[in-house]
């Protein structure tokens, strides 16, 4: 089944797109969400016209910011108890324990680096709020943050699809290209633990 997402933004619209970047901004379940290549997208159809390019970034960034804000809340609420939930299709405990070690490795720069990061962007606010980091410096970086992510990748697809003429016809290797991006980070840090490059080399000699 082929997925069209250009044509999946137009379907929904601008609440359609706030609501899922909202979702995918720390409220747990978006982690499964197109975030990254959906902003750029958004973007690139504002280019076209379909989109008013002002109303998109400042829901884009409100939904962002807002997404984190209750991200952050309910790790500060509920705390120690999410990490005894059962997994589900929406939530998986090993995701927030990765992105509790990344805030523990990174700190308050978590919150602006996990932006670019699919399944961390959407529990880092969570573990800050679980390390019961103060709301006044979370709120700072996730302004930062989210002007960096919803603003700066909308932008992106908007003077991409205003500088190249025909874009459409490079649309499919450009998200291909975001996706990959998005997750390099994630690749570097599993390729840096020794036991998953082991693992990683196990598999690969069985697959043989």
């Amino acid at each position: 089944m082929h997925f069209d997402l250009p044509e999946l933004l137009r379907t929904v619209g601008y609440l359609g797109i706030f609501g899922i970047v909202f979702a995918e901004s720390g409220m747990m379940v978006g982690f499964f969400l197109p975030g990254d290549s959906l902003l750029f997208t958004a973007g690139l159809l504002a280019s076209q016209g379909f989109f008013n390019i002002t109303i998109l970034i400042l829901g884009c960034f409100i939904a962002a910011v807002t997404g984190d804000s209750i991200g952050y809340y309910l790790g500060h609420k509920f705390g120690r108890r999410l990490f005894n939930k059962e997994d589900s299709f929406f939530f998986h405990k090993n995701h927030l324990k990765k992105a509790e070690r990344f805030y523990e490795k990174y700190g308050g720069k978590t919150i602006i680096l996990a932006r670019f990061i699919p399944v961390i962007r959407a529990f880092a606010p969570v573990a800050a709020g679980i390390g019961s980091m103060k709301y006044s410096t979370f709120i700072a970086y996730n302004l930062i943050g989210g002007a960096l992510w919803a603003i700066g990748m909308t932008l992106a697809g908007y003077y991409l699809g205003q500088w190249i003429e025909d874009i459409d016809k490079y649309l499919l290797p450009i998200i291909g290209l975001i996706i990959f991006l998005s997750i390099l980070p994630a690749i570097v840090e599993i390729l840096k633990d020794e036991g998953q490059r082991k693992r990683i080399f196990k598999l690969l000699r069985i697959g043989k």
